[in-house]
């Protein structure tokens, strides 16, 4: 399936990084689609319109905002659609796409490694060798759960914006090691080994949280003792705020 992106800011740089293969692409910015094409394989296109005509799948990478004004180019031109684009609802793309295939997902920078996490908007079908073939390409780069389009600004909080979540978690458990005196780079390749094993360890274990604590933290222990600082120190209450704070900013 030849793939065009529209837009190669970060997410488009981390899919096709993921996907390993040659991409059409266009950006107002051409050194960035003629950078992007230069290190993935493909082509940087002058216009969006010549994505569309030449692509078989059209990843809309761009700004929320630009939805209209890009829908314009392209949808005379696109034989299908998919987005990655924030608080756009699948009735929004389909309304500016009338009469084509239109599809919404909401990846995780990990899917530059295959590692993301990646959801799909349940939508009516298509055509079903197109469906299958969008659904197996964005499959490819992680975990790919399908979800009520309503949902997708939620998932966006947990996994779109948990990769600085969890980057900011690894730092301040870098300095904490830091002010009793771990070396800063022998501290991370520590934090982020552990966090990577123990998210291994929670998909062996059927994704339960509360064993594995119970595992590492026996009454009384040190663990225990990290734990209740860490909930008295308000990390449950600071997570659901910033999802808060992302609904919140998405709705306005």
């Amino acid at each position: 399936m030849q793939i065009g992106l529209i837009g190669c800011g970060n997410m488009a740089r981390a899919l096709a990084r993921g996907w390993g293969r040659p991409v059409l692409c266009a950006d107002p910015i051409a050194e960035r689609s003629r950078s992007l094409a230069a290190e993935v394989g493909g082509e940087a296109l002058a216009t969006n319109a010549e994505v569309a005509r030449r692509a078989e799948l059209v990843v809309l990478c761009h700004k929320p905002s630009q939805l209209e004004d890009v829908a314009q180019e392209i949808a005379p031109h696109a034989e299908a659609i998919a987005s990655i684009l924030a608080v756009t609802p699948l009735a929004a793309l389909e309304a500016a796409y009338a009469g084509r295939a239109v599809y919404r997902f909401m990846p995780s920078l990990p899917v530059e490694v295959r590692e993301g996490a990646v959801v799909q908007a349940a939508g009516p079908p298509h055509e079903e060798a197109r469906d299958s073939a969008v659904r197996e390409l964005f499959a490819e780069l992680g975990t790919l759960v399908v979800l009520e389009d309503r949902l997708l600004d939620v998932a966006m909080g947990l996994m779109s914006c948990g990769p600085a979540y969890v980057a900011l978690v690894a730092e301040a458990q870098v300095d904490a090691g830091v002010r009793h005196g771990i070396p800063a780079p022998h501290g991370a390749e520590l934090v982020v080994q552990t966090l990577a094993g123990t998210a291994e360890l929670l998909r062996r274990r059927g994704y339960d949280t509360l064993a594995v604590r119970r595992e590492v933290a026996s009454p009384g222990g040190l663990t225990a003792r990290g734990l209740a600082a860490l909930e008295q120190g308000g990390l449950r209450a600071a997570f659901s705020d910033a999802l808060d704070a992302v609904l919140e900013d998405g709705a306005r």
